[in-house]
């Protein structure tokens, strides 16, 4: 395909999610079983338009003074991309295409007025979360909102049970590979630009022998912090497909026992293969379904991954900020209570809760660490500023934390998605 016809396409695209709310990845797969003379290259970047054009949504329209799906394609393609007003006027006059700017249009795109609309526009964020993101990062919090918006790199995980970073470092140094910052076990590929082209890892042989997995840096972080160490006993409450379960039994060595569950057993599923995959061999896997009754008081350290409006990972499902509404956000409040409040029955004395969400919202994080301890007396919070420190140095990125206690990753801060963590340990009194 010429490249009007990627334009056009992706305009399509977008029309069809503004009719109908569902993934972005489902809108575009179900666009090139319609078009199947598109080949692969030419959907990848469609939908690497697409995405853009979902993140900077209202920038772009604004920018364009035109809020339609062709509106927000111009404007991310002129002032994201930085197609020239002249060269948008050549593709659109070549057939097959989206069309030449109207003049109302080419008057809009030939002059940036960003700087006029309102902050959560320049941002791109809905309204009524500025109040949410301004409370958690004072005066920053437009450069975090906007940190959300930006394309994001592939994380992976070396898994330290089959392979060494030095090695996958090798292996993948073709596609501009480099040590994670963060991370001792993090390998980062750049995040692409424009039309071009990410590379499909899970093609490499380097992930089907369950060397490396997909994993963002922040996450990889969140799992180390967890503090697991070979011959403890671990609850994954909320394990989903694994990833953090996966970064446990590496760091644990295969010894001790992981016992992963999750309440979702569509979330679950994928897990057994990928426990298959990379080796783990102290895992046991437990249906949603099972009675968990024998492992009452005896976990050394129960990690909750809670449920939550994944606000922290925009950069890579930029729909999701769309979609979330405030109703949506006080019931995964009420979901953070409840994986809490079952969680508390599992620790032993002297043992530990770590609470993690991929959220940026406050209502979610120290809210509702705030909210569980002001019942159970039980618990009291202990340092991961502190423990931040002694596993990642003090002179790499550092996270947000109001008080050295709970600390916050982000896009802007620590260059990850973004993580909020807490530890609480149960007294021993």
């Amino acid at each position: 395909m010429r490249t009007p016809g990627r334009i056009q396409a992706a305009i399509e695209v977008l029309e069809e999610l503004s009719r109908r709310e569902r993934p972005v990845a489902d809108a575009i797969k179900d666009w090139g079983l319609s078009h199947r003379f598109a080949g692969s290259g030419d959907r990848a970047a469609i939908a690497n338009l697409v995405y853009d054009a979902v993140r900077w949504k209202r920038s772009s329209a604004w920018r364009a003074d035109n809020d339609t799906p062709r509106g927000v394609v111009l404007g991310t393609l002129r002032f994201r991309w930085g197609v020239g007003p002249d060269d948008l006027a050549t593709l659109g006059a070549e057939g097959f295409g989206f069309g030449a700017p109207t003049g109302a249009e080419a008057a809009a795109l030939a002059e940036d007025r960003l700087s006029t609309a309102p902050t959560p526009v320049q941002v791109d964020i809905p309204d009524w979360l500025a109040g949410p993101f301004e409370e958690n990062f004072a005066e920053e919090w437009p450069d975090e909102a906007a940190a959300l918006a930006a394309r994001a790199p592939l994380d992976l995980r070396v898994n330290t049970l089959k392979a060494d970073r030095e090695k996958v470092l090798h292996q993948l140094k073709r596609f501009g590979a480099t040590a994670g910052r963060i991370s001792p076990v993090a390998v980062r590929l750049p995040a692409r630009a424009g039309w071009e082209r990410a590379p499909n890892i899970q093609r490499e042989e380097i992930f089907q022998r369950g060397h490396v997995e997909v994993q963002d840096e922040g996450s990889q972080a969140a799992a180390l912090l967890v503090y697991a160490q070979p011959g403890d006993q671990v609850l994954d409450l909320c394990a989903g497909a694994g990833g953090k379960t996966l970064a446990l039994a590496a760091h644990m060595e295969n010894r001790g026992q992981i016992h992963a569950t999750d309440a979702d057993a569509g979330q679950l599923a994928p897990i057994f293969e990928r426990v298959k995959r990379a080796g783990a061999r102290n895992v046991q896997i437990h249906g949603a379904r099972d009675d968990l009754s024998a492992l009452e008081g005896k976990m050394d350290r129960v990690l909750i991954d809670a449920p939550c409006s994944g606000s922290g990972t925009w950069r890579r499902r930029p729909e999701t900020k769309w979609r979330l509404s405030e109703q949506t956000l006080e019931r995964r409040m009420e979901d953070q209570a409840e994986v809490l409040e079952r969680a508390r029955s599992f620790v032993r004395p002297g043992g530990y809760i770590v609470y993690v969400t991929c959220s940026m919202l406050p209502q979610e994080n120290e809210g509702a660490i705030d909210s569980f301890l002001e019942h159970s007396p039980e618990f009291a919070p202990v340092s991961a500023g502190e423990a931040w420190e002694d596993l990642f140095g003090v002179g790499g990125p550092k996270p947000w934390s109001a008080d050295g206690m709970s600390l916050t990753m982000t896009p802007a801060a620590t260059n990850t998605d973004g993580f909020f963590l807490a530890v609480l340990e149960r007294m021993t009194d």
